[in-house]
């Protein structure tokens, strides 16, 4: 008996010492003592202040881009294939409901060479259906499936791409999620406590930093109507006029005409990091790394294109154009750029790679950290009341069992902002709602088990047989009333948004500490108490 006690009692110990440790750490004063709470207790965005946005994702231009590569690929194809062809091109969607309408148009296929082509398109080209215009004309469109795929694929590409721009960034306990129903809405929910004017952090996340390496075809023009004019008013097929993004000392505009199908892509970049150049003018430059098929794939190019020119277009402007001087295979660098800023927030995009869709700010909403501080006083308020009432009831009417109860309802709570510190969660103000509400389910078990033990006293048993026939009892239905309450959590973590699945974090943590406190603890209490008295006969309860 007194070595299984013995048991206990380190068990318990140990469990008080590491969730303190967890809380408060190794405090030298009492200064550190509050920033330590305040490091490890992370406040959520409700009660700490900060910024609240929702992204819509244009999908569409995901849907372009697959089309666009499509036509890249079926043209190289084509060619292997000696299937001949007048024209290519693909619908330009504007808006979110033109993503289903994206068409690759396919004009000029010989009659006599239609089924060769339908036999490459069915076999090369799975996620497409091959639709027939006319004898020589055809056009392709996503199945209905592998688009809804693509749809979803981009949010979730855009969500962790955002993620990495604002860890990158240093945001704590920020929050990146869908918002909406998957499927339906392209949404998403970006959350950053602590942050109150979030201008640069919008720059960043909205900035979709399409990286292209585009070859020059004609170019500079002193403006867009030139380069048309130019070209009789029309672009030649594959191309687009792109702006030069104007740098100091620069006086007016130029305009390049590049190709549409870029020969490296924003996503095929492996690294980038910002610097100097090594010239005596020590512009600021970033630098590039690019993955190894895409470094095999620009060697290729610029070993068969040296004298001409290559245009490096961020988000449809031009910031750099370069003669090709030699073969490049893997790595390049962006030079010229205007500050240490710029081309730090550059290879920042880069490093987190491109966004496959652009994003337009639905909503913005900013929480003052006063009304975050106003949050934190009430819910404390409230908490505070409700264990005060609580321990008061308790102690009035369970006497000294009630102490018991008490001390296991501290900590249980000790555990649970413990837990909270350890897995890194934010508290808010569900949050607390939550740890309100363990308060009330750990009293619940603490009354079924002293209900029990008044029930065998009641009874005629002795106050050992008492104690430990009512814990045995009341452990079955304590699992049970839990077990059942734990799943209506799993329910709301899994349909709900934010708050609710904060809600439902904290309280399965508070049910399960509140199994070890209200059963493992509570026991050990009462068989401390026990212990020397072996003939008691009355207990306090």
């Amino acid at each position: 008996m007194k070595k299984n006690l013995r048991t206990r009692t380190i068990v318990i110990v140990a469990t008080i010492l590491v969730c303190v440790f967890g809380i408060i750490g190794f405090p030298k004063s009492w200064a550190g003592l509050k920033e330590n709470v305040a490091d490890n207790i992370r406040l959520g965005l409700d009660l700490k202040g900060g910024s609240h946005l929702v992204y819509e994702v244009e999908v569409q231009d995901a849907v372009k881009a697959d089309a666009d590569t499509t036509i890249d690929r079926l043209k190289d194809d084509l060619k292997k294939q000696n299937i001949q062809w007048t024209g290519m091109d693909v619908t330009e969607p504007q808006t979110i409901a033109d993503a289903n309408r994206v068409d690759i148009t396919i004009k000029g296929i010989p009659a006599t060479e239609s089924g060769a082509f339908r036999n490459l398109v069915t076999q090369s080209y799975p996620t497409y259906v091959l639709t027939t215009v006319n004898s020589t004309d055809y056009t392709m469109r996503l199945k209905p499936s592998d688009l809804i795929d693509l749809k979803r694929d981009t949010v979730q590409r855009a969500i962790d791409t955002i993620s990495n721009r604002i860890n990158q960034l240093g945001v704590a306990e920020s929050s990146v999620q869908q918002y909406g129903s998957a499927g339906q809405d392209y949404e998403i929910l970006v959350q950053l406590p602590g942050v109150d004017d979030p201008a640069r952090v919008k720059e960043l996340i909205g900035t979709t930093a399409v990286l292209e390496i585009d070859a020059v075809k004609d170019g500079p023009f002193p403006s867009r109507d030139a380069g048309l004019a130019q070209h009789g008013g029309v672009l030649p097929l594959n191309t687009k006029l792109v702006r030069m993004v104007p740098r100091g000392g620069s006086s007016g505009e130029q305009w390049y005409l590049v190709s549409k199908t870029p020969v490296v892509a924003g996503r095929e970049m492996r690294n980038a990091r910002w610097g100097q150049d090594e010239t005596g003018l020590r512009s600021w430059e970033t630098n590039f790394t690019l993955s190894p098929e895409a470094g095999k794939r620009f060697g290729q190019y610029t070993g068969a294109n040296i004298g001409n020119r290559l245009a490096v277009v961020l988000d449809n402007q031009a910031v750099s154009v370069a003669e090709i001087k030699d073969r490049i295979e893997d790595s390049g660098r962006i030079m010229g750029l205007g500050s240490e800023q710029e081309a730090e927030d550059l290879a920042r995009y880069l490093r987190s790679g491109s966004l496959p869709a652009s994003l337009k700010l639905l909503q913005e909403n900013t929480v003052g950290p006063s009304l975050g501080a106003d949050s934190i006083h009430e819910g404390m308020m409230a908490g505070i009341m409700g264990l005060l009432a609580v321990i008061i009831a308790m102690l009035v009417y369970y006497k000294r069992a009630g102490v018991n109860a008490v001390l296991a309802l501290l900590l249980n709570t000790v555990i649970l902002l413990a837990a909270i510190a350890y897995f890194h969660a934010a508290l808010t103000l569900p949050g607390i709602a939550g740890v309100i509400l363990t308060i009330g389910m750990a009293v619940d078990a603490n009354v079924l088990i002293f209900e029990r033990i008044r029930e065998e006293l009641r009874a005629g048993k002795a106050v050992i047989a008492a104690v430990d026939t009512g814990f045995n009892k009341a452990f079955l239905t304590i699992i049970d009333t839990h077990v059942t309450t734990v799943v209506s959590c799993a329910f709301l973590f899994l349909f709900g948004e934010g708050p609710v699945r904060g809600f439902a974090v904290t309280l399965t943590i508070g049910l399960i500490a509140n199994l070890f406190t209200a059963v493992f603890v509570s026991r050990t209490i009462f068989e401390y108490e026990l212990s020397g008295h072996r003939r008691m006969e009355e207990l306090s309860i």
